[in-house]
């Protein structure tokens, strides 16, 4: 009795009141995934912010581009309702343009903003269930296990 270690005892003891086994390196194994996923969800996040950027950055040149033809084209002669005639085709053009620009970062920012989480909870789901397997019952280890 001497020579066993406190850890000895503990593991004596863990034995006796049927403590669940734990896989150590499966655990660390775990938590290196966890950490893996992180990374992939954070690279998601950044990437998707990268591509939103670049999206605005477009659009604003589009922007600029068209009112310089729009300004271009738009030669206020003529009558009155020529004139507006031309004012309502200039409102019409940049309201579509801006309904598409805005749907098409909205889209953008709705698939860069689920993926990221996606990430995670698919991580979360492959954890618990390594962690089941990474703790188990005494009964369930002298089973049909293995």
């Amino acid at each position: 009795m001497a020579d066993k270690t406190v850890m000895d005892m503990f593991a004596d003891m863990a034995k006796q009141i049927n403590l669940p086994k734990i896989d150590y390196e499966a655990f660390l194994d775990i938590h290196r995934k966890n950490i893996e996923a992180m990374q992939k969800s954070a690279a998601a996040l950044s990437e998707g912010g990268r591509a939103v950027f670049a999206k605005q950055q477009e659009i604003l040149a589009e922007v600029v581009r068209e009112a310089r033809q729009l300004i271009a084209d738009f030669k206020p002669g003529g009558s009155s309702q020529e004139v507006a005639t031309k004012q309502a085709e200039l409102a019409r053009r940049v309201f579509e343009a801006t309904v598409k620009n805005t749907k098409d970062v909205a889209e953008l920012v709705q698939r860069s903003s689920s993926e990221a989480p996606k990430i995670i909870l698919d991580r979360m789901r492959e954890s618990f269930a390594s962690i089941r397997l990474a703790v188990t019952s005494p009964k369930v280890r002298t089973g049909n296990r293995r």
